[in-house]
């Protein structure tokens, strides 16, 4: 009995070794699969919890909607984003948080109480704010995913004018416009990030009339700009190690979310830019330039695939990229910066091919997941910031639809 203590405690610390050495094999083997793909708010939270938030993928989703109609008319368009808002309300609300992919739900939320004069998701969005405090994640400043909340407590701001509601954003934005440049790696080295925190910075400038804001996010833009945006293609690379990389097809890899970003952040950043700002044409112009090729790689069902420039690659429509260029496209049109007799006709059909996606209960489908390049997904597969892009789109869609003459398009069959 006198060795028994001794051949349990080797036992137990030989079991505690392995258990650590096996707790390390996860982890690299979680580091394998995660850091090539570099996917958006890669660091933010543990991804799996950062995912499960944000959209599922069930095997049945049940049947698809029959009860909404494509005509770009303010009745059927409202009646769209409302059916969604509502299953997207239901489901995510009592798991609201602060991170980038529900900032853009926000986005879409506040827009969605606008357009359908239904002020309960404004409300969800005002209660969130009040939950959080109405401060940002700083934990890794000056990540541009951790500002994005800043565009909905800057708008929500401007109902009310109360400093507490975005103190602490100007704290965040106050120290990120001293910081000074690191030569060995861009600040926004991803083009999703040019919709996370540009517009937060054009947004502050605009409520607080300091202009170091606006400069700030100018600079940082071209920088950008000149290293991910293509100026053949007129797309943007998703980060640089897309240089190189082809599709099955020979085309260069530019991903539809990663570009829809960057077409939604020029409508946020040119919608409160002041029209004499020096460079304000600079941005018009490379608008225009995306806008023209999107338009012209546009699918025939209206949508757009996960991989822009190799559709055959790509099975489904990506409904979250669709949804960015087709509110992108229609703010410009309502704001006379892109010729509405070109631009209106792809936003009708981008339109009626994401009805097709809308289930019965409301669910949206056809989303990429959480990812940093095309892919492939399921028809069911919904997320919060594509359901915010779509809502955003339904907004644009009926301004324009005020001034629009009656159109009906038939939906695209789904495959």
């Amino acid at each position: 009995m006198a060795k028994a203590a001794p051949l349990n405690h080797l036992v137990w610390r030989v079991l505690s070794v392995l258990a650590v050495l096996a707790g390390l094999a996860a982890l690299t083997a979680t580091a394998q699969v995660v850091q090539p793909k570099a996917p958006e708010g890669q660091t933010a939270t543990p991804l799996s919890v950062e995912r499960a938030s944000a959209g599922d993928s069930p095997d049945e989703p049940g049947p698809l909607a029959t009860d909404l109609a494509p005509a770009l008319t303010r009745a059927a368009i409202r009646k769209a984003a409302q059916k969604v808002a509502d299953w997207q309300l239901a489901r995510a609300e009592a798991i609201f948080n602060q991170q980038w992919t529900y900032a853009a739900l926000y986005d879409g939320l506040l827009a969605a109480s606008k357009t359908t004069g239904d002020l309960r998701y404004h409300d969800a969005v005002v209660k969130m704010a009040e939950h959080f405090d109405w401060k940002l994640i700083d934990t890794r400043f000056p990540h541009a995913d951790d500002m994005a909340l800043g565009r909905s407590y800057i708008d929500l701001y401007l109902e009310t004018h109360e400093p507490r509601r975005i103190a602490d954003t100007k704290a965040i934005l106050d120290r990120l416009v001293v910081r000074p440049d690191d030569p060995e790696k861009l600040l926004w080295w991803w083009c999703d990030a040019l919709f996370m925190a540009p517009p937060v910075l054009a947004k502050m400038s605009a409520a607080t009339g300091d202009r170091r804001y606006l400069d700030y996010m100018d600079r940082e833009w071209w920088q950008t700009s000149a290293s991910l945006y293509d100026p053949a293609e007129h797309l943007y690379f998703r980060d640089s190690r897309y240089f190189t990389q082809k599709e099955k097809n020979g085309q260069k890899i530019f991903w539809s979310r990663g570009n829809g970003w960057v077409m939604g952040a020029f409508a946020k950043v040119l919608e409160v830019m002041p029209k004499d700002y020096p460079s304000r044409e600079k941005y018009i112009t490379q608008y225009k330039e995306m806008a023209d090729r999107v338009t012209a790689i546009q699918g025939k069902d209206g949508h757009w695939r996960s991989g822009l420039l190799d559709q055959e690659a790509y099975d489904l429509p990506e409904v979250s990229g669709t949804a960015f260029f087709t509110y992108s496209l229609a703010w410009g049109i309502n704001h006379g910066v892109l010729d509405r007799v070109k631009f209106e006709p792809v936003v009708e059909r981008a339109w009626a091919g994401m009805l097709s996606h809308i289930y019965a209960d409301g669910r949206l489908g056809s989303i990429q997941p959480i990812d940093g390049q095309p892919g492939k997904f399921k028809p069911s597969a919904s997320s919060v910031y594509g359901v915010g892009a779509f809502l955003l789109a339904a907004s644009e869609l009926d301004a324009l639809a005020q001034n629009a003459p009656v159109m009906c398009l038939k939906a695209p069959a789904q495959k």
